[in-house]
């Protein structure tokens, strides 16, 4: 195997038994050769861990790492920190790519001496496979930044990163965070004057519902906290100007949240979120008047709209 391959491939595992092969399969289909693919299992009770070493000891490009759970954010950083790769890109264990993904994506980041190369990607639910498309409007670090929190996706799994990039401008993946912390390293990035390309291909299969031991599926109040968590790290990190345009996209995706799941919380997990949106500075109370008043308001619009549709 090369000791400084071209791409790391990070695929973080847990609980992956059901779906883990077809995942490493397509990695291992890859028409471009010069990759590795570090797969970390991050404490799996089942045998996700005993189907890794079974690809490391056919294929030297896998490499295997074994740790006690820490979540997603701690198996990532796991990756990077044994990555070899000039580049590095990151797969779910439940996902799968296209057998062109490192080729296409390394020729585009060579020929535009790219730090990052973002590209289309794939929603695969119900037997369905739709392309979601992600051109950023301009190549620009700061232009992109702030489309990431608006029609571009967050994920780590359909951008190509120069390894450098997270020793040069010191970014780790938060070990706070098992939710949302791809968004926070790539905002993380995009706050420095990074060489930007976009390839308007999509190789990366995202594949919805498949696994129920993910954060997604846990109860609404730890999703919500970790929104919050989130919302204070990038404080942290981002400029003012920066921060103040993705603020109220924050403000309003997590004060949503509360309203629509409030009924879901037990009265302490409510007083938990409470105080921590009140450390955070934001006004829920006016914001929930407001965001009641817009959803009725919307409601009696489209029953006006029924109305006269039925009046003709």
């Amino acid at each position: 195997m090369n000791d400084r391959p071209a791409i790391s491939v990070i695929v973080a595992v847990y609980k992956a038994e059901s779906y883990l092969q077809k995942c490493l399969d397509s990695l291992r289909a890859q028409t471009f050769q010069d990759f590795e693919v570090l797969l970390v299992d991050d404490g799996s009770p089942d045998h996700s861990g005993a189907i890794c070493d079974e690809y490391a000891a056919t294929d030297s490009r896998f490499r295997v790492f074994h740790k006690e759970n820490g979540g997603v954010s701690s198996a990532r950083q796991c990756g990077i920190d044994h990555a070899r790769g000039e580049y590095t890109i990151h797969a779910d264990p439940d996902d799968w790519v296209e057998p062109d993904m490192l080729a296409q994506l390394y020729a585009k980041a060579k020929a535009e001496d790219a730090d990052m190369v973002i590209c289309d990607y794939y929603v695969d639910a119900r037997g369905n496979s739709r392309r979601i498309v992600q051109r950023p409007s301009a190549l620009d670090h700061e232009t992109v930044l702030r489309e990431l929190f608006q029609q571009l996706h967050g994920s780590c799994c359909n951008k190509l990163v120069k390894r450098a990039c997270y020793s040069e401008y010191r970014v780790a993946f938060p070990l706070e965070l098992s939710f949302c912390e791809d968004l926070y390293v790539n905002a993380a990035f995009l706050c420095h004057d990074l060489r930007i390309a976009y390839l308007p291909q999509a190789f990366y299969h995202y594949v919805q519902d498949s696994n129920p031991s993910s954060l997604t599926y846990s109860n609404n109040h730890k999703i919500l906290l970790q929104k919050i968590e989130l919302h204070r790290l990038l404080k942290e990190i981002l400029p003012n100007n920066d921060y103040n345009t993705v603020y109220p996209y924050l403000q309003a995706s997590e004060i949503w949240s509360f309203i629509l799941c409030k009924d879901k919380y037990s009265a302490k997990q409510y007083h938990t979120l409470k105080r921590s949106l009140k450390k955070l500075h934001i006004p829920y109370k006016r914001k929930l008047i407001i965001f009641v008043a817009l959803y009725f308001s919307l409601g009696i619009a489209r029953m006006l709209y029924r109305i006269s549709k039925i009046i003709k």
